[in-house]
C-alpha cells in the first residue's frame, strides 16, 4: 500500500493558534494531512476532540472514536485522525447530542458553535471555481474541497446553501450590493456585515467588496468575505 504523503505529526510551537493547545509537553501533535482544507485554516480530528471541544482527554480516545467511525464531518464518518475539520463543517458524534459547525469569531479563525439537529444536514459553501468541461457541463469548485457537476447559475465568490451528505444545492447566494457576509479571515474575522458595493478586480488589484459594519466601512478582497444571507443569515452561524 502506497505512503501517503504528508508529515504525521507537527511541533505544538508551530501550530496555528485558534487549535487552542498548550505549547509546553509534550513536544508534537497531531497534523493535518491532505483533504478538503488545508493545513493553515483546519483543524485535525484528534485536536478538535481533545483540546477544542474537551470530550476526550487523550489522543488514545480521541482515535479510538475516530477509528470506530464515531465522528462525522457532513453526515460522512471520516476515520483518519489527520482528517481537516474547516469553515463551516457540521461535526456529529455519535452517542452525544450536541452538534458542531465551525465557524470565525471574535477575529478567531475557526470556533465550533452549537447548532440545532434539524441544520445539521445543511451547510453554506463558497464557490471558488467554475470549469467547462467535456460535453460543455459545467464543474463547480467549493471551499470545502467538493466538486460538482451542475447546470445551477452561479458565479464564483457566491454562496450555495448545500444539502449534505447528497451534495443537492438548495439555494445560490449571490455576492452582490444587500448581501449579507461573513468575514472569514483577518482582524474582523465572525463578523457580519452588509455588502454596500462590489468593485470588480483590476490588473494589480482583486475584487473587492465594501462592507458596512453600522456606521463603519470598509473595503476588503472578497476572497475574505463569505455570503450567509439576503438581510439575515439563513443557518446559525453564531
Amino acid at each position: 500500500m502506497p505512503r501517503i504523503a504528508g508529515s504525521k505529526k507537527l511541533k505544538r510551537q508551530m501550530a496555528p493558534m485558534f487549535w487552542g493547545i498548550s505549547r509546553k509537553s509534550p513536544r508534537f501533535v497531531t497534523t493535518v494531512r491532505p483533504g478538503p482544507h488545508s493545513k493553515q485554516f483546519s483543524i485535525p480530528s484528534t485536536v478538535f476532540l481533545r483540546d477544542t471541544i474537551k470530550l476526550v482527554t487523550t489522543a488514545r480516545e480521541a482515535e479510538y472514536a475516530i477509528y470506530n467511525g464515531k465522528v462525522k464531518v457532513d453526515g460522512v464518518s471520516r476515520k483518519s485522525v489527520h482528517h481537516g475539520i474547516g469553515l463551516m463543517d457540521v461535526v456529529e458524534l455519535e452517542g452525544v447530542s450536541d452538534i458542531y459547525r465551525l465557524v470565525p469569531k471574535k477575529g478567531h479563525l475557526l470556533e465550533p458553535i452549537k447548532i440545532k439537529s434539524a441544520e445539521k444536514a445543511i451547510k453554506l459553501v463558497k464557490v471558488t471555481s467554475k470549469t467547462t468541461i467535456r460535453k460543455g457541463k459545467t464543474q463547480l469548485g467549493f471551499h470545502d474541497g467538493r466538486s460538482l457537476i451542475s447546470d445551477t447559475k452561479v458565479s464564483v465568490g457566491d454562496s450555495c446553501l448545500m444539502q449534505v451528505p447528497e451534495q443537492k444545492i438548495n439555494e445560490v447566494l449571490p455576492l452582490e450590493k444587500g448581501s449579507k457576509v461573513l468575514v472569514t479571515k483577518g482582524v474582523n474575522a465572525g463578523q457580519l456585515a452588509d455588502v454596500k458595493e462590489i468593485k470588480e478586480g483590476t490588473f494589480v488589484l482583486p475584487k473587492r467588496a465594501l462592507l458596512s459594519f453600522g456606521k463603519r466601512e470598509i473595503e476588503i478582497p472578497s476572497d475574505l468575505v463569505m455570503v450567509v444571507g439576503k438581510k439575515e443569515p439563513i443557518i446559525q452561524i453564531a
